[in-house]
């Protein structure tokens, strides 16, 4: 089957282009839909695509090894209230005609060949303004999804899927994509200058707007997005094996560089003075913060299998909840928590800042407080030489067992280094207390919606095998 579409159909998105540039400018301005983007370090064995199904063959197939750069697992997600269709009614509706959806005033999904209700092997070009048409093919439909795959010439190289539950809040809508960019053009534009990465998110974000008007709904709670980033590092290569890198990838790797001052973090030693404990002995001398976070509820008694407890705690061992835009976090994976190096990079605009700090020994134990049982399970970290900071962070899980109620609490004492490189010194005198308390802050606030979304994606999961089976 072929991608070629008439003139007339070619031509039409790019010549109202122009206009709907404009327009869809204006709106994204000035739209009142709170949008969450949450971003996280990724793994090949949690992010990869899925395997297309069985017997599916296509020549112009252009999967993830044909991509460049990163692999971005990339999730929409909305929640349905009102809804005067079922998640089967509105998979239908788009199975009908899924230009319904469509951000038209920018771009629009064409049929390539042939009308009717959307069939398995179907192929569909997503019209866009310039060079940027976007081919894929139907791999899958079921009752409640819908999977594509891009072809040649597709900006993109992956998957993408459309899929829509019931529960008793209403309907959860998510868009599902597994990409690489297509050339290598196309990761500059997403990957480096962004231009795309914008383009890609207000496109995304018009679809869900558009999917909760077809539904005759309400939107609950606006729209998250979560991106886990998969750096080329970690991507199997289909020609060769893959050789396993025992480092655990930030965001915005700059190379080898920090895996060499990763290694210089082992004989590094601390930046406090001997004997420094907590609290500190003279507590004038430095600033405390205590932050608590409530997170997702559950039943009372232990933690729950692949509860908030336990999400949030796999988040928290893997450093997942330092906003990468403020400090990524590098460190060996392979290596035991109690005593871990990570090198942190810290930005600050476009200043960047390599330190260190070594973790201790976690802790998870059963106490009294307030005359209650409390769970709780928690590690921190303290400085090193070269910081621009004394002092400790932790992290901790609480769980209280009488009620099932869970949070998440950060408790820092700091205060400025008074040894190593003389201008970060100065500068987080001058300016650094305002972004510690960002950080603090992004943490909590980041602890919260990332455990939201994890146990919303694993509540998808299911009821998508409830499905199949």
């Amino acid at each position: 089957m072929s991608t070629k579409l008439p003139a007339r159909r070619r031509w039409s998105p790019v010549l109202r282009w122009p206009y709907g540039v404009a327009l869809a400018s204006w709106r994204y301005m000035w739209s009142t839909t709170p949008v969450h983007r949450w971003v996280m370090t990724g793994s090949w064995d949690e992010d990869a695509p899925p395997h297309l199904p069985p017997g599916f063959d296509h020549p112009g197939l252009q999967s993830w090894e044909d991509g460049v750069g990163p692999l971005l697992h990339r999730i929409y997600r909305t929640r349905i209230t009102g809804s005067a269709l079922s998640a089967r009614e509105l998979i239908a509706a788009l199975r009908e005609d899924i230009d319904k959806v469509a951000p038209t005033e920018f771009a629009t999904f064409q049929k390539a060949e042939g009308e009717g209700p959307m069939r398995e092997g179907d192929e569909y070009v997503v019209r866009m303004p310039g060079p940027w048409d976007g081919p894929v093919a139907v791999v899958e439909l079921t009752e409640t999804s819908i999977r594509l795959a891009t072809l040649k010439g597709h900006l993109e190289a992956g998957q993408i899927e459309y899929r829509a539950h019931e529960d008793h809040r209403g309907i959860a809508f998510e868009i599902e994509s597994w990409a690489r960019s297509g050339d290598r053009l196309s990761d500059l534009l997403y990957t480096h200058v962004q231009i795309s990465r914008e383009v890609q998110l207000h496109m995304w974000s018009s679809v869900l707007r558009n999917v909760v008007e077809l539904a005759g709904g309400r939107m609950h709670g606006g729209i998250v997005i979560t991106t886990r980033r998969v750096d080329p590092e970690k991507i199997p290569s289909p020609a060769k094996p893959q050789k396993t890198r025992h480092i655990r990838v930030p965001r915005g790797l700059a190379g080898r560089s920090d895996e060499r001052a990763l290694a210089e973090l082992a004989d590094r030693p601390f930046n406090l003075e001997p004997g420094f404990t907590l609290p500190p002995a003279d507590r004038s001398r430095w600033r405390e913060d205590d932050l608590i976070e409530p997170l997702p509820h559950e039943a009372p008694g232990d933690p729950e299998p692949s509860g908030s407890w336990e999400v949030a705690k796999r988040m928290m061992d893997d450093y997942q909840l330092a906003d990468p835009r403020i400090v990524d976090g590098v460190f060996d994976p392979a290596s035991p928590l109690a005593g871990r190096n990570i090198l942190l990079k810290i930005h600050y605009g476009p200043l960047l800042f390599r330190v260190g700090a070594r973790v201790g020994d976690p802790v998870e134990e059963t106490v009294e407080l307030d005359g209650r049982p409390l769970l709780r399970y928690g590690w921190s970290y303290r400085t090193l030489q070269g910081h621009f900071e004394e002092g400790e962070m932790r992290y901790e899980l609480r769980k209280w067992p009488d009620t099932g109620d869970v949070e998440f609490r950060v408790h820092g004492v700091s205060r400025a280094a008074r040894s190593g490189p003389l201008i970060s010194r100065l500068g987080f005198r001058l300016v650094g207390r305002a972004q510690q308390l960002r950080f603090y802050r992004q943490v909590c606030r980041r602890a919260k919606r990332l455990t939201e979304a994890q146990l919303e994606t694993e509540r998808a999961q299911a009821s998508r095998r409830e499905v199949a089976a």
